[in-house]
């Protein structure tokens, strides 16, 4: 996988100076003016696994604006596409969306995360205007000192004991197949999107003891050095929750929930569920989308 990393950068390199077409073609025009926002975070994408909701977070793509946009780890899943390839056009529009924004003159920065380790050791470097970096430290509009990590330094069986995190993977990759194939039944039903992972999650009592010890590590850290709170991704719940002076924050997934964290131009910080404002309706209008993108990028290849 490293070695694909590098025949990328090398690729960058030699085409540096050459702006794909695609880039300046304009959007089309929708119904919906675009929201516009100081920041938002994303994270937990997992780009190149089935469970990815690709064409949700296109939605949500669209419909939003940003000075800076904070990518929080997992965007690609390393760990899965090391057993197999899988890489449909939507996963491809998901890409091309966050090119076009950096393009356009938001700030992205990528935060390297567990799935996507690969990219960490390429900090400090950035390719098609985005920027890898292993943190961040983001100083809300109000004058908050942030820390932005993705938060798998703070699982103690990530860090201690890897090849558990790889018998979970393949325990949880088993139940977001289930959650794929209860969806298809749903939308079948003409019934909206609802994750049937995150609810098994969130009624396992030793998978919530979990989420509150680690919600708890990361704030601790962010209090031992200094800062008024800590954005993270990692654990696939979004969450804004106080600890002793520390605002946490968790900006969810785009795996389970679909969710974003966004500061408004006054610095308030608030969680965006995109299947509660949507439904998940809007994602087959996307994926139209998607498949219009790919012959456009097709052609022009």
């Amino acid at each position: 996988m490293r070695d694909h990393v590098d025949t990328l950068l090398e690729r960058q390199a030699e085409r540096r100076g050459r702006i794909p077409a695609w880039l300046d073609i304009p959007d089309p025009k929708g119904f919906r003016p675009k929201r516009k926002y100081r920041t938002i975070w994303i994270s937990d994408i997992h780009l190149g696994t089935r469970g990815c909701n690709a064409a949700m977070l296109v939605d949500f793509l669209r419909a939003v604006e940003c000075e800076t946009l904070y990518l929080v780890g997992d965007i690609v899943d390393g760990w899965r596409l090391r057993k197999g390839w899988y890489w449909p056009d939507a996963h491809n529009e998901v890409v091309r969306r966050i090119l076009k924004m950096a393009h356009r003159g938001t700030r992205v920065i990528f935060i390297a995360g567990n799935h996507d380790e690969m990219l960490r050791d390429y900090a400090g470097l950035s390719f098609g205007g985005v920027e890898l970096a292993l943190e961040a430290v983001h100083v809300t509009a109000d004058g908050r000192r942030l820390l932005v990590t993705h938060g798998d330094a703070f699982d103690g069986v990530v860090l201690y004991a890897k090849w558990l995190a790889f018998l979970g993977d393949k325990a949880y990759s088993m139940l977001l197949r289930a959650n794929i194939a209860f969806n298809a039944v749903r939308r079948r039903l003409k019934m909206p999107y609802w994750s049937l992972s995150a609810y098994m999650k969130k009624k396992v009592k030793n998978a919530v003891q979990f989420i509150g010890s680690y919600e708890e590590a990361v704030a601790n850290e962010a209090t031992s050095r200094g800062f008024d709170g800590v954005v993270c991704g990692h654990i696939h719940c979004a969450e804004i929750r106080e600890f002793a002076g520390i605002t946490y924050y968790n900006d969810g997934d785009w795996v389970e929930s679909c969710t974003a964290l966004a500061e408004d131009f006054a610095g308030t910080m608030s969680i965006i569920d995109w299947v509660a404002e949507t439904g998940g309706e809007a994602a087959s209008a996307a994926l139209a989308g998607v498949d219009h993108a790919a012959e456009g990028a097709r052609a022009e290849a």
